[in-house]
């Protein structure tokens, strides 16, 4: 078997190693899939991320995913920031200044579980990608002629499989990352956050849009929507010192739910976790013939939902570049652009809006919250700031401006 013949090995599958497969498989691509869950469970994750960016949607689209994903997901045309000290709106976006530059001028509420739900089902059809549920990806060792990797099943057994490229898909503690020594740069918030979903009509009840920030000097929140009916997910910061299981107790939630928003009895709560955040970038997203993509490569915090999107757009801009390699069309040094592009938008795109949204929404100075609540109204004001400004978060400008680096 030639080096062109092997397939790529793509560990993790998430929405990025998913997506990547899916990428390669549509070009005749053949790749063989690790995933450590067993197939019972795969579904039974954290919802976690599924606030879902135009510039996403459309790379979805084109992996025939978004039909299948708009009957699961909710339309969320609008986002709004919230004053929880005044308990007001100062400012509220529209993507609809995005109709000529998206197909998807809104973004879509789907979670994390029915996105590689839907992409495993469509993966599978193409029969292109060899899925190995319930295997452990141990180690790997990389020459001039491809890669092996060592993996064992769940009875132990161990089986060395061979492949062109290893892609590290496997999330923050990246087994391939720590093993290449790749520093991971950045830091760790000094706060848990805990995030509640719960069963409430936070949109008829409060006038809430199916996306909010709120900024508070000593509670800052999101609000989101998701599909079940009224199911809605608010995320608050935590004392990094309180015991988790003081943070997730019924008496703690209760308690920060009415703080957000007073009732006269106890509100539904169907699920509670909770979550370090970190701000890390790898040095570099590959070495040789491993690549790094998603949050191997990159965490953040979910504040503004970059975290899976921009995984996504790894995925996308990786998947063309191995098709190229593989189908004879350029060499392996396109990868190093792989790396200078992903990595341009992670700091410069994905860790500064969060840092951006983080700093609005937890601001203390009462001078500096008000400058900067003026100046998100403004923007969301005037036609022309508003565009740009939603060309940013959209992640379209982050798509146009990788592009553009050689």
């Amino acid at each position: 078997m030639t080096n062109l013949n092997k397939p790529v090995v793509i560990i993790g599958a998430g929405p990025v190693g998913i997506c990547l497969a899916l990428y390669l498989a549509q070009k005749d691509i053949r790749s063989i899939m690790i995933e450590r869950l067993d197939p019972q469970t795969f579904l039974d994750q954290e919802p976690r991320a599924g606030s879902i960016h135009p510039a996403t949607l459309e790379m979805l689209d084109d992996l025939g995913l978004y039909e299948r994903m708009e009957r699961r997901g909710l339309i969320a045309p609008t986002v709004q920031y919230w004053d929880r000290e005044t308990d007001s709106i100062f400012a509220e976006f529209d993507h609809a200044v995005l109709k000529n530059d998206t197909r998807f001028p809104y973004v879509l509420q789907c979670e994390r579980t029915k996105i590689i739900d839907e992409a495993m089902q469509v993966l599978r059809e193409t029969k292109m990608c060899d899925v190995r549920m319930s295997t452990e990806f141990v180690s790997f060792t990389q020459n001039e002629k491809g890669i092996e990797a060592l993996i064992t099943d769940n009875a132990g057994n161990e089986e060395r499989i061979s492949g062109s490229y290893i892609v590290s898909a496997e999330g923050g503690r990246s087994i391939i990352r720590k093993s290449l020594g790749i520093e991971f740069e950045g830091y760790t918030y000094p706060e848990r956050t805990l995030t509640v979903a719960v069963c409430y009509d936070f949109d008829k009840a409060h006038g809430y849009a199916y996306r909010n920030y709120l900024s508070d000097p000593e509670q800052w929140s999101n609000l989101f929507k998701w599909t079940q009916p009224e199911r809605w997910r608010v995320h608050f910061p935590t004392d990094i010192q309180d015991p988790p299981e003081k943070v997730l107790s019924d008496e703690y939630i209760q308690t920060q739910l009415q703080r957000f928003l007073p009732r006269d009895q106890p509100y539904e709560v169907v699920h509670r976790t909770t979550y370090t955040v970190h701000q890390r970038i790898a040095s570099t997203f590959r070495s040789g013939r491993a690549i790094l993509a998603g949050d191997s490569a990159h965490v953040n915090s979910p504040i503004g939902g970059m975290g899976m999107n921009s995984g996504v757009h790894d995925a996308i801009n990786l998947g063309q570049k191995l098709c190229d390699i593989l189908q004879g069309r350029t060499s392996d040094e396109v990868l190093d652009r792989y790396s200078r592009q992903r990595r341009h938008v992670a700091v410069n795109h994905t860790k500064a809006q969060t840092e951006r949204n983080k700093k609005l929404l937890a601001e203390k100075d009462p001078a500096v919250r008000k400058k900067n609540h003026d100046q998100v109204k403004r923007t969301a004001e005037d036609s022309k700031l508003c565009r740009e400004f939603m060309l940013r978060t959209s992640l379209i400008n982050s798509v146009k401006e990788a592009a553009e680096i050689l």
